[in-house]
Protein backbone atom coordinates (compact mmCIF):
# COMPACT_ATOMS: atom_id res chain seq x y z
CA UNK A 1 0.00 0.00 0.00
CA UNK A 2 1.42 3.48 -1.12
CA UNK A 3 -0.61 5.62 1.48
CA UNK A 4 2.17 6.79 3.61
CA UNK A 5 3.73 7.80 0.25
CA UNK A 6 3.97 11.76 -0.13
CA UNK A 7 3.05 13.40 -3.44
CA UNK A 8 4.95 12.64 -5.70
CA UNK A 9 4.53 15.66 -7.79
CA UNK A 10 3.61 18.67 -6.54
CA UNK A 11 3.30 21.01 -9.20
CA UNK A 12 0.69 18.43 -10.61
CA UNK A 13 -3.06 18.85 -9.87
CA UNK A 14 -4.11 15.79 -8.02
CA UNK A 15 -7.21 13.87 -8.78
CA UNK A 16 -9.36 11.16 -6.87
CA UNK A 17 -9.86 8.18 -8.04
CA UNK A 18 -12.27 6.08 -6.07
CA UNK A 19 -13.88 1.98 -6.83
CA UNK A 20 -16.49 0.62 -5.26
CA UNK A 21 -17.96 -2.75 -5.11
CA UNK A 22 -20.59 -2.01 -8.13
CA UNK A 23 -20.33 -3.69 -11.16
CA UNK A 24 -18.09 -2.08 -13.66
CA UNK A 25 -14.96 -2.02 -11.89
CA UNK A 26 -13.40 -2.03 -15.81
CA UNK A 27 -14.59 1.77 -15.21
CA UNK A 28 -12.05 2.46 -12.83
CA UNK A 29 -9.12 0.17 -13.52
CA UNK A 30 -9.11 1.62 -17.33
CA UNK A 31 -9.35 5.43 -15.50
CA UNK A 32 -5.99 4.97 -14.23
CA UNK A 33 -4.76 3.57 -17.12
CA UNK A 34 -5.61 6.71 -19.19
CA UNK A 35 -4.55 9.23 -16.55
CA UNK A 36 -1.39 7.83 -16.42
CA UNK A 37 -0.10 9.99 -19.75
CA UNK A 38 -1.84 12.80 -18.54
CA UNK A 39 -0.81 15.55 -16.42
CA UNK A 40 -1.77 14.63 -13.31
CA UNK A 41 -1.24 13.05 -9.73
CA UNK A 42 -3.66 10.29 -9.09
CA UNK A 43 -4.31 9.17 -5.24
CA UNK A 44 -6.92 5.70 -5.84
CA UNK A 45 -9.00 4.22 -2.96
CA UNK A 46 -10.88 1.12 -3.38
CA UNK A 47 -13.34 -0.96 -1.23
CA UNK A 48 -13.51 -4.01 -0.14
CA UNK A 49 -16.15 -4.74 -2.19
CA UNK A 50 -14.56 -3.91 -5.15
CA UNK A 51 -11.71 -5.66 -4.92
CA UNK A 52 -14.29 -8.99 -4.80
CA UNK A 53 -15.64 -7.98 -7.96
CA UNK A 54 -12.18 -7.31 -9.65
CA UNK A 55 -11.74 -10.94 -9.12
CA UNK A 56 -15.04 -11.35 -10.62
CA UNK A 57 -15.34 -9.17 -13.06
CA UNK A 58 -11.67 -9.04 -14.46
CA UNK A 59 -8.10 -10.86 -14.42
CA UNK A 60 -6.54 -7.81 -13.22
CA UNK A 61 -5.18 -8.33 -9.57
CA UNK A 62 -5.75 -6.26 -6.68
CA UNK A 63 -1.67 -4.72 -6.54
CA UNK A 64 -1.31 -4.55 -9.84
CA UNK A 65 -4.56 -1.78 -10.05
CA UNK A 66 -3.37 -0.04 -6.88
CA UNK A 67 0.32 0.25 -8.95
CA UNK A 68 -1.39 1.70 -11.65
CA UNK A 69 -2.26 4.96 -9.55
CA UNK A 70 0.21 7.53 -7.96
CA UNK A 71 -0.59 6.75 -4.50
CA UNK A 72 -2.54 4.31 -3.42
CA UNK A 73 -4.65 4.66 -0.04
CA UNK A 74 -6.38 1.96 2.04
CA UNK A 75 -10.23 2.17 2.42
CA UNK A 76 -9.98 1.93 6.49
CA UNK A 77 -7.34 5.19 6.69
CA UNK A 78 -9.23 7.88 7.18
CA UNK A 79 -6.34 10.01 8.66
CA UNK A 80 -5.00 9.85 4.64
CA UNK A 81 -4.65 13.31 2.98
CA UNK A 82 -7.30 13.18 1.03
CA UNK A 83 -9.81 12.93 4.33
CA UNK A 84 -8.89 16.79 4.52
CA UNK A 85 -9.75 19.45 2.45
CA UNK A 86 -6.26 21.57 2.95
CA UNK A 87 -5.12 18.84 0.79
CA UNK A 88 -5.84 20.77 -2.41
CA UNK A 89 -7.56 18.72 -5.56
CA UNK A 90 -9.47 18.63 -8.85
CA UNK A 91 -11.85 16.65 -7.24
CA UNK A 92 -13.08 13.09 -7.15
CA UNK A 93 -14.32 10.20 -9.72
CA UNK A 94 -16.10 7.17 -8.49
CA UNK A 95 -15.91 4.40 -11.03
CA UNK A 96 -17.95 2.81 -10.82
CA UNK A 97 -20.30 4.09 -7.51
CA UNK A 98 -22.35 2.03 -5.96
CA UNK A 99 -25.88 2.84 -4.39
CA UNK A 100 -24.91 2.12 -1.33
CA UNK A 101 -21.40 4.86 -1.53
CA UNK A 102 -24.03 7.29 -3.16
CA UNK A 103 -26.51 7.14 -0.45
CA UNK A 104 -23.67 7.72 2.46
CA UNK A 105 -22.05 10.32 0.23
CA UNK A 106 -25.32 12.24 0.51
CA UNK A 107 -26.12 11.81 3.63
CA UNK A 108 -22.48 12.43 4.91
CA UNK A 109 -22.40 9.92 7.26
CA UNK A 110 -19.34 8.77 5.89
CA UNK A 111 -17.55 4.68 6.97
CA UNK A 112 -14.81 4.33 5.07
CA UNK A 113 -11.78 6.72 3.13
CA UNK A 114 -13.86 6.47 -0.30
CA UNK A 115 -17.14 7.80 0.97
CA UNK A 116 -14.92 10.39 3.11
CA UNK A 117 -12.92 11.92 0.46
CA UNK A 118 -16.44 12.19 -1.54
CA UNK A 119 -17.74 14.26 1.29
CA UNK A 120 -14.38 16.58 1.44
CA UNK A 121 -14.33 17.31 -2.14
CA UNK A 122 -17.98 18.09 -1.74
CA UNK A 123 -17.51 20.75 0.71
CA UNK A 124 -14.85 21.92 -0.61
CA UNK A 125 -16.94 22.91 -3.60
CA UNK A 126 -14.97 20.68 -5.89
CA UNK A 127 -15.61 18.37 -8.64
CA UNK A 128 -17.59 15.01 -7.74
CA UNK A 129 -18.20 12.80 -10.22
CA UNK A 130 -20.70 9.42 -9.68
CA UNK A 131 -20.53 6.78 -12.60
CA UNK A 132 -23.56 5.29 -10.97
CA UNK A 133 -23.97 1.33 -11.98
CA UNK A 134 -27.54 0.41 -10.89
CA UNK A 135 -30.91 -0.51 -13.00
CA UNK A 136 -33.65 0.38 -12.71
CA UNK A 137 -34.02 3.08 -10.08
CA UNK A 138 -36.86 3.19 -7.33
CA UNK A 139 -37.51 6.59 -6.63
CA UNK A 140 -35.34 6.51 -3.07
CA UNK A 141 -32.65 6.17 -5.93
CA UNK A 142 -33.66 9.08 -7.88
CA UNK A 143 -33.83 11.67 -5.26
CA UNK A 144 -30.75 10.84 -3.32
CA UNK A 145 -29.09 11.29 -7.15
CA UNK A 146 -31.24 14.46 -6.50
CA UNK A 147 -29.85 15.54 -3.37
CA UNK A 148 -26.44 15.08 -4.48
CA UNK A 149 -26.79 16.80 -7.51
CA UNK A 150 -28.10 20.05 -5.62
CA UNK A 151 -24.89 19.31 -3.66
CA UNK A 152 -22.82 20.19 -6.75
CA UNK A 153 -22.27 16.53 -7.52
CA UNK A 154 -22.33 15.14 -11.40
CA UNK A 155 -24.47 12.15 -11.43
CA UNK A 156 -22.70 10.02 -14.86
CA UNK A 157 -24.55 6.93 -15.18
CA UNK A 158 -21.91 5.06 -17.83
CA UNK A 159 -24.44 4.99 -20.56
CA UNK A 160 -22.70 3.71 -24.26
CA UNK A 161 -22.95 6.64 -26.48
CA UNK A 162 -23.60 4.69 -29.68
CA UNK A 163 -23.60 7.62 -31.65
CA UNK A 164 -20.16 7.57 -31.93
CA UNK A 165 -20.35 4.00 -33.27
CA UNK A 166 -18.62 1.84 -31.13
CA UNK A 167 -16.76 -1.74 -32.80
CA UNK A 168 -15.50 -3.15 -29.20
CA UNK A 169 -16.64 -2.89 -25.66
CA UNK A 170 -13.30 -1.52 -24.56
CA UNK A 171 -14.88 1.55 -27.59
CA UNK A 172 -17.68 2.12 -25.42
CA UNK A 173 -15.53 1.94 -21.81
CA UNK A 174 -12.95 4.61 -23.40
CA UNK A 175 -16.11 6.74 -24.84
CA UNK A 176 -17.89 6.96 -21.57
CA UNK A 177 -14.66 7.93 -19.34
CA UNK A 178 -12.88 10.30 -21.87
CA UNK A 179 -16.21 12.39 -21.59
CA UNK A 180 -16.34 12.41 -17.84
CA UNK A 181 -12.64 13.45 -17.86
CA UNK A 182 -13.97 16.65 -20.21
CA UNK A 183 -15.04 17.48 -16.71
CA UNK A 184 -11.96 18.05 -15.60
CA UNK A 185 -10.78 19.95 -18.64
CA UNK A 186 -8.58 16.58 -19.20
CA UNK A 187 -8.01 15.23 -23.21
CA UNK A 188 -7.77 11.45 -22.85
CA UNK A 189 -7.86 11.29 -26.50
CA UNK A 190 -10.38 8.58 -26.45
CA UNK A 191 -13.43 10.26 -27.28
CA UNK A 192 -15.00 10.40 -31.19
CA UNK A 193 -16.47 14.43 -31.08
CA UNK A 194 -19.48 15.45 -32.69
CA UNK A 195 -19.10 17.38 -35.58
CA UNK A 196 -15.34 17.17 -35.53
CA UNK A 197 -12.46 15.68 -38.31
CA UNK A 198 -12.90 11.57 -37.27
CA UNK A 199 -9.33 9.73 -36.69
CA UNK A 200 -8.17 8.09 -39.91
CA UNK A 201 -10.41 5.62 -41.93
CA UNK A 202 -13.45 6.66 -39.67
CA UNK A 203 -16.35 8.75 -40.95
CA UNK A 204 -16.93 12.00 -39.51
CA UNK A 205 -20.12 11.77 -36.68
CA UNK A 206 -22.21 14.23 -38.62
CA UNK A 207 -23.90 13.94 -41.81
CA UNK A 208 -25.96 15.95 -44.01
CA UNK A 209 -29.90 15.55 -43.59
CA UNK A 210 -31.06 13.55 -46.22
CA UNK A 211 -34.09 15.48 -48.15
CA UNK A 212 -37.73 14.47 -47.40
Amino acid sequence: MQGNKPSQSPSKPRLIVGISGASGVIYGARLLELLRPLPVETHLVMSRSAEVTLALETEIKPADLRARADVAHAIGDLAAAISSGSFPTLGMIIAPCSIRSMAEIATGVTTTLLTRAADVVLKERRRLVLLVRETPLHTGHLRTMTALSEMGAVIAPPVPAFYAKPRTIDDIIDQTLGRVLDLFGLDSGTVRRWGEPPEPGRRRLRSKPSAD
